[in-house]
């Protein structure tokens, strides 16, 4: 659904919402990729020494979800900050509300993400800025989606 309104125009106020739970696997995954094995994602007792009720994911596993959105919109990044404002512990479901706040004549978008906790905790904000895909990338995404998107790894099963 994100690729099919990239497809139609993207403009200042468009949303997109997406959801994930948290995994230990996840973290696990995220820790080989990055290399961050901080005692934080590891250690109970570390972790309780910092104020945790247990071992937590790492931050930016979770600010990531921009990522997921601004990759299904072609979305290039220039710029992302990111407030971490609570731990996201294992099992977490966190929802991600991304919204478009600016769009220039060249193509150029700022956005505005949210990232809440199953009990509406936000864990995180984020403020992006980036480039939107031009006429001619919307050509590709269109015929890539006609082409049932087999590179979009998100794109709902077949079977």
């Amino acid at each position: 659904e994100i690729r099919k309104k990239t497809i139609k125009g993207l403009k200042a106020g468009d949303e997109f919402t997406v959801a994930r739970t948290f995994s230990q696997e996840d973290m696990t995954t995220f820790a080989r990729v990055t290399r961050d094995y901080n005692p934080v994602h590891f250690d109970d007792r570390f972790a309780s020494g910092k104020k945790f009720k247990g071992r937590i994911c790492h931050g930016l596993l979770t600010a990531g979800m921009v990522t997921e959105i601004g990759g299904q919109i072609g979305w290039l990044a220039t710029q992302m900050n990111f407030e971490f404002k609570k731990p996201v512990y294992f099992d977490d479901t966190i929802t991600c509300h991304f919204t478009i706040t600016e769009v220039d004549e060249h193509g150029s978008a700022r956005a505005e993400a949210k990232m809440e906790n199953q009990d509406g905790i936000t864990v995180v904000e984020a403020w992006l800025t980036g480039r939107l895909p031009g006429s001619r990338d919307i050509e590709v995404l269109k015929a890539m989606v006609t082409e049932g998107d087999p590179t979009n790894g998100l794109r709902p099963s077949r079977e």
